[in-house]
């Protein structure tokens, strides 16, 4: 990896000076770290050949009919309380409903966040570590974060219509940083959607990091669309944190790249804490997704539920590897994990790795993965009714990765994503 993705990671003006001294520690420690290697059980099955030493340079700003040219295709929710459009690391566009403002929700670029709300900020700024083996990533981000989406709902706050954000990456041989924290106080509700989209099919590198803070009570609903060029490597943590009675709902939809590497975490700190961790992905040509992810059950009666469903064509490859872990203390944990393999080539490749480690008494955990093809009387019986085989493979396929997308609580940003997954699986 260039040094010169560091270039702009020390000092930059008007920055507040918490911020500065995380990204040069930030700085520092990418450059102490190694590469992952094989050896390494969280890249256990990993293609560690796409991230080799790449000279990938900081983003570079885009201005006039491109710039708006992007703005005019962020087209996601046709509803909402607020949108910002961010290319290569910059601001195009916003929008925000008044009533945001008034009810005392906080909705910013990163940027400005740091400049008028930096003390808010800096007790919820990478709080948590990296968990699943990406730490030299993880500084890398820090280091050379610029832009992204603060999100900040009061106690009691509901926010009616979701809101979106897109992430554009244009160029060649460049890096962007995306970046989403929210945080959502005691008995207030949100829904966000992150899009991540790009221009062309030159190499480009994506590491980004999301972070839900999901206060007592709380409800938080995000969704996030990968849809980056065939090209694009991309690298990607989040990390959900839910206090007492609250409630997370994390769904990602994996359709682009050439090598995606998504860790996710969820910390359930409270008792009747829930989390609901899901993820639909569409692999095909020579795709590699590889997901790692951990439930984390640190206090009694929560309830984690993971459903991940992959349909897979071609030489593509999928790789989940997900851990329930069970603190001594956390009794009457409710957790559960499930993989569905879907098998669309004889060529494809599809690796589940799940796991357990209880600590704690009257718990009910489970786990199980399955890899399968498509039923041929489910086939035959749709083809004996008219349908051509192939849109009888595809509306097969829609039906079996919608289970996960049903499962999205709002109507709306589910419709979009039903729509965004039966445009991807239109060319098979």
């Amino acid at each position: 990896m260039s040094d010169s993705l560091l270039k702009d990671a020390p000092a930059a003006p008007g920055l507040p000076d918490w911020f500065r001294k995380l990204k040069s520690a930030a700085a520092s420690k990418f450059e102490s770290l190694p590469l992952p290697s094989r050896r390494d059980e969280f890249w256990r099955f990993s293609n560690l050949k796409a991230l080799d030493p790449q000279d990938f340079t900081p983003a570079r700003s885009i201005a006039g009919e491109t710039a708006q040219s992007l703005v005019s295709a962020s087209q996601g929710l046709q509803a909402t309380s607020g949108s910002f459009v961010f290319a290569n690391d910059h601001l195009l566009a916003r929008q925000a409903d008044a009533e945001l403002a008034k009810s005392g929700v906080v909705w910013l670029p990163l940027s400005e966040a740091l400049q008028t709300h930096s003390d808010l900020l800096s007790r919820w700024f990478m709080q948590n570590p990296s968990a699943l083996g990406s730490s030299k990533f993880h500084a890398l981000h820090q280091a050379s974060l610029k832009e992204g989406t603060f999100l900040y709902v009061p106690k009691g706050v509901r926010v009616s219509a979701p809101l979106q954000t897109f992430h554009w990456l244009a160029g060649s041989g460049q890096a962007v940083f995306p970046h989403t924290v929210v945080i959502a106080e005691e008995n207030s509700a949100v829904t966000l959607v992150d899009w991540f989209k790009a221009t062309g099919e030159a190499r480009n590198l994506s590491c980004g990091i999301t972070d839900l803070h999901v206060g007592a009570g709380a409800n938080v609903r995000y969704a996030s669309v990968q849809e980056w060029n065939r090209q694009t490597v991309s690298l990607h943590n989040n990390t959900t944190t839910v206090s007492g009675h609250g409630s997370a709902t994390h769904l990602s939809l994996h359709l682009g790249g050439l090598f995606s590497r998504s860790e996710s975490v969820s910390r359930l700190n409270g008792s009747g804490a829930r989390s609901d961790m899901l993820a639909v992905t569409v692999a095909d040509a020579v795709q590699e997704f590889d997901q790692r992810t951990l439930q984390d059950h640190r206090s009694p009666d929560t309830y984690s539920d993971l459903l991940y469903k992959n349909a897979l064509y071609e030489e593509a490859k999928t790789i989940v590897s997900g851990l329930i872990h069970v603190e001594p203390d956390a009794h009457r944990t409710d957790a559960f994990q499930k993989v569905r393999n879907l098998i669309l080539s004889p060529n494809a490749e599809a690796n589940s790795l799940p796991g357990l480690e209880i600590l704690a008494d009257e718990v009910r955990c489970s786990h199980g993965a399955t890899t399968g093809e498509i039923d041929a009387e489910e086939l035959f019986y749709m083809q004996a009714r008219g349908i051509p085989a192939r849109d009888a493979y595809r509306l097969i396929t829609f039906g079996f990765l919608n289970e996960v997308l049903e499962r999205f609580p709002d109507e709306a940003v589910r419709a979009a994503l039903q729509e965004t997954l039966r445009a991807r699986l239109a060319g098979h």
